[in-house]
């Protein structure tokens, strides 16, 4: 347990950093560079979910189960469109079912798309692999 919160804590902190990045970028990319915004939402939202998996595999989480950096980046991806699906819905039910100010609403979608991403991240991506039934009977001397 003491190594999920580490895990936790550590990802808490690359994904501010990459939420930095992504704001950043957005805003730089809209109000500089002259980008129409969805564009540049994209083009951001790339940019920090990159940080955050670098940080991911360097640093945070030990164990890697998929062995192709294409799929698992891929996959790390998806995850993030998922968890920003999620944001929306929880940031569009704050403020049109229960009328609060959507700096509110965007508070409350942080606790659940922070606790999708982490959790699908670390149980997919992230996490040693569970040794089968036969594994586990040869293991322990229960071979038939």
């Amino acid at each position: 347990m003491r190594h999920v919160l580490r895990e936790a804590v550590a990802y808490s902190a690359a994904s501010g950093i990459g939420l930095a990045v992504d704001l950043g970028l957005l805003w730089i990319l809209v109000e500089h560079a002259g980008w129409h915004y969805l564009l540049a939402a994209t083009a951001s939202f790339i940019a920090g979910t990159a940080v955050v998996y670098l940080f991911s595999v360097s640093l945070i989480f030990r164990h890697r189960r998929v062995k192709d950096r294409r799929l698992e980046f891929g996959l790390f991806a998806l995850i993030g469109v998922l968890g920003v699906l999620v944001n929306l819905a929880v940031l569009k039910t704050a403020v049109d079912v229960f009328g609060v100010h959507y700096l509110i609403g965007k508070l409350a979608s942080i606790g659940f798309t922070f606790s999708l991403n982490f959790g699908l991240r670390r149980g997919l991506l992230f996490s040693a692999a569970r040794p089968s039934n036969q594994q586990t009977r040869v293991a322990s001397g229960n071979v038939e």
